[in-house]
């Protein structure tokens, strides 16, 4: 419709263009007066480059057949920076091709759908847009990527990749019936590299909350695709009742679907590819009448809460907000393949003690040749009704009534890790009026996974079918080869200059002796060593630490040998003190360090900063000798509510003599259940005559998921003390084997510990 905008003359606005409807506009202030003269089928184009620190607040109101659209003039060319947000609070508004990228959202959501408490969003569409790596600063400044409120609103082909800081990444918001039975769909996106949070509140798409969960939302999760999103066991948590989550494809997530809270909901026609990687899962179940129909799981590897399937016990007489019994639930033709057990009654405890009932099993296929189990159970089974479930023939566990041992095969033409089988079960007429009602169609009598087209799809993906349209291959997460920059350093002035540099670098140290009056500060890819086996000696003043490992830092010290009897600055290496949302990394490889002190005001070798999250710390081959100072330290998280500051901790292969202080301290505290970390491996290491002060233990492991302990020897260690203490609030796996333990501590121990094979003497 060509319309001149009478009210609007354009010598009044210089810049704006005006005519057949299309408006142009360059800055905020523009954009903001064409929002509020904007008319049903106007379309806004905002000019290509930087738009920095600017909120966008639409609140205009289109109609179902003329929407009112504000797009990118050039789809993927409008940048998104700084301090910067959107808020859509009118009727049928279209925002298409931003990028948000280079900055952040405070406490505000980046895309929000609504301006206030009383404008809130209908009807509107966001697509094909992109966040990237939009970050608060500091990682416990917790903000939603996209928060919904109204209803109908539409999110669909845009891409999300990177989100470290705290806070869900979309937030489906009931807290008041404008929102309720809202059917907003969140349909063909990308969502691309979650990294573990160490906390709650790291997953992907929340629906409701616990104190809302009562009512239904109705939203639709469709088609959308998920990689590695690790954030934590819930990549999309459903917390209300009545929502759909078809078609969607989640390729090694460290999590799955859990319906958490709510009744009524649906999984449908999904596909989880774990590829072998830990921690990856499927669904799981609570409350009533979930049904779990024609999914497929291919090497999911998680276990308990991460099982590919687990289903739930529940609590007796428990509040809706949390775990009430599984009931009237429907787990039919679903296919897993090469996967890890699934569970039955899981998360059975002394308060968790009503098992599932009326749950119909049907028509599942569990093809594992790799496991002695294909199911477990921790309580009562017989609130369970098996039918045509079929297992492989070579699987040796005994099967309840309900499941048939047979041989599974390939279709011709279809992708190999398809499998079926000829065998049928009859299903209830009560069952399958229930399906038509519910699902639209019956189920299948044919055991398995049958969406060949949905197996095709991802065969054939491209930034066509799914994310952005706008660039090409920027929508899946990959890595960048980094090479390092050689250099020479002879003093402290020279490594400074260094670290400057764009570049990662490997500097070699060729000096004796290194002044600092500021941290070697590291925002990148940095490795060290040195020239001589001879100890370096450090001096520094009063400051955090020798070297300080910003978020996006990445130090490695190798073949390093460290002289600390000038050190005073509190840790040898600390994590960045400010709490970035950016993760970071620290290895130290056959190195060595000494003549640490506190009496000189140096108080650990390393510490993790509070509010830090590492991928990984890595201490292998080291000698740290007479060093009269704390060691490893990650004990600053004491919120207890399930912080922790470092994923996976490798301490192997290392000699510790005549160390006076806490060895290992690594605390994660509170009931929280949502991670899979810490993890800990502590093996080969020789402990000669280190002692803790005050009667303290020599290595403290407060609420670690996962720890190994092997093949240590401890010798004249903390003998009037202990040696290792466990304390958990939680379930934990904590292995301990083939130690040899002389004239040391005790082991104080708790119910996760296994034992094996140690040697005391």
């Amino acid at each position: 419709m060509i319309r001149l905008l009478f009210l609007l003359p354009c010598f009044l606005l210089p810049g704006l263009c005006v005519f057949a409807g299309t408006i142009t506009v360059k800055n905020i202030q523009e954009l903001d007066q064409a929002n509020k003269n904007a008319k049903p089928g106007d379309i806004i184009l905002l000019s290509d480059g930087e738009w920095n620190n600017v909120v966008i607040r639409l609140t205009c109101k289109g109609t179902k057949a003329q929407p009112i659209v504000f797009s990118a003039k050039t789809p993927g060319k409008v940048l998104i920076t700084g301090h910067s947000f959107l808020k859509i609070g009118g009727e049928h508004i279209v925002v298409k091709g931003l990028y948000f990228q280079k900055g952040y959202a405070g406490n505000n959501a980046v895309i929000d759908f609504r301006v206030n408490k009383d404008q809130l969003a209908n009807n509107c569409r966001v697509t094909e847009c992109a966040i990237i790596d939009f970050n608060n600063p500091k990682r416990m400044d917790e903000n939603y990527w996209v928060s919904f409120y109204g209803k109908n609103n539409r999110l669909d082909y845009c891409t999300f990749r990177d989100k470290k800081n705290m806070g869900v990444l979309i937030a489906v918001i009931l807290d008041d019936e404008r929102s309720r039975e809202n059917f907003h769909s969140i349909d063909h996106n990308v969502f691309a590299r979650r990294p573990p949070l160490a906390s709650n509140s790291g997953e992907i798409i929340r629906v409701g909350v616990s104190q809302h969960c009562q009512f239904n939302s109705n939203t639709q999760i469709t088609d959308n695709y998920f990689q590695d999103c690790d954030g934590e066991t819930e990549v999309v948590s459903i917390k209300s009742g009545s929502n759909n989550i078809r078609g969607n494809i989640f390729i090694r997530c460290q999590g799955g679907v859990v319906l958490r809270h709510g009744d009524n909901n649906t999984v449908e026609n999904n596909v989880f590819l774990g590829f072998d990687k830990e921690g990856t899962g499927g669904v799981r179940v609570i409350n009533k009448g979930q049904w779990v129909v024609n999914n497929y799981f291919y090497q999911c590897r998680g276990i308990d809460f991460r099982s590919p399937l687990s289903i739930m016990n529940g609590i007796p007489n428990s509040p809706a907000h949390r775990y009430v019994q599984v009931t009237d639930a429907v787990i039919a033709n679903n296919t897993f393949y090469e996967c890890s057990a699934v569970s039955f009654c899981e998360g059975s405890d002394a308060e968790r003690t009503l098992p599932p009932a009326n749950v119909f099993l049907v028509n599942n296929i569990f093809d594992n040749t790799r496991d002695s189990i294909f199911y477990k159970t921790s309580d009562d089974i017989s609130g369970f009704s098996f039918l045509g479930n079929a297992t492989n023939k070579g699987n040796s566990q005994n099967t309840p009534k309900g499941f048939s041992k047979t041989s599974f095969y390939s279709q011709k033409s279809e992708p190999a890790y398809l499998i079926t089988t000829n065998k049928k079960a009859a299903i209830p007429d009560s069952l399958q009026k229930a399906a038509i009602r519910r699902l639209g169609h019956r189920l299948s009598g044919k055991p398995g996974f049958s969406d060949i087209s949905l197996l095709r799809r991802i065969q054939a993906l491209s930034p066509l079918v799914i994310g952005i349209r706008w660039a090409d291959g920027q929508h899946l997460y990959i890595p960048a080869v980094e090479e390092l920059v050689t250099v020479n350093c002879q003093n402290a002035a020279e490594v400074y200059q260094q670290l400057e540099r764009k570049e990662p670098v490997l500097i070699t140290l060729t000096g004796t002796e290194y002044i600092l009056d500021k941290p070697f500060t590291i925002s990148k890819k940095v490795v060290f060593n040195s020239s001589t086996t001879q100890p370096i000696r450090f001096n520094t003043t009063n400051m955090p630490a020798a070297f300080m490992v910003n978020g996006n830092g990445n130090l490695t010290l190798r073949h390093l040998f460290i002289n600390g009897s000038g050190i005073k600055a509190t840790s040898l290496v600390c994590s960045d003190t400010s709490g970035s949302s950016n993760h970071y990394n620290f290895a130290m490889y056959e190195s060595g360090v000494q003549y640490l002190d506190r009496a000189n005001g140096c108080e650990n070798i390393f510490l993790a900063s509070k509010s830090t999250i590492a991928d990984s710390i890595v201490i292998r081959g080291n000698l740290f000798s007479h060093n009269n100072t704390r060691g490893i330290m990650m004990a600053d998280e004491k919120d207890d509510k399930g912080y922790y500051n470092a994923e996976r901790i490798y301490i192997t292969h290392n000699k510790f003599d005549l160390q006076q202080g806490i060895l290992l301290n690594i605390y994660r505290g509170g009931n929280d259940e949502s991670t899979m970390g810490p993890q800990l491996s502590f093996s080969h290491n020789r402990i000669t005559g280190c002692s803790a002060a005050d009667n303290s233990s020599l290595i403290q492991l407060t609420g670690v998921q996962q720890t190994t302990v092997f093949s240590n020897i401890f010798s004249q260690s903390n003998p009037k003390a202990a040696l290792i203490t466990y304390r958990d609030t939680v379930r934990a796996r904590h292995l301990l084997e083939k130690n040899t333990l002389t004239a040391s501590g005790s082991i104080q121990e708790n119910g996760f510990v296994v034992k094996r094979e140690n040697t005391v003497n």
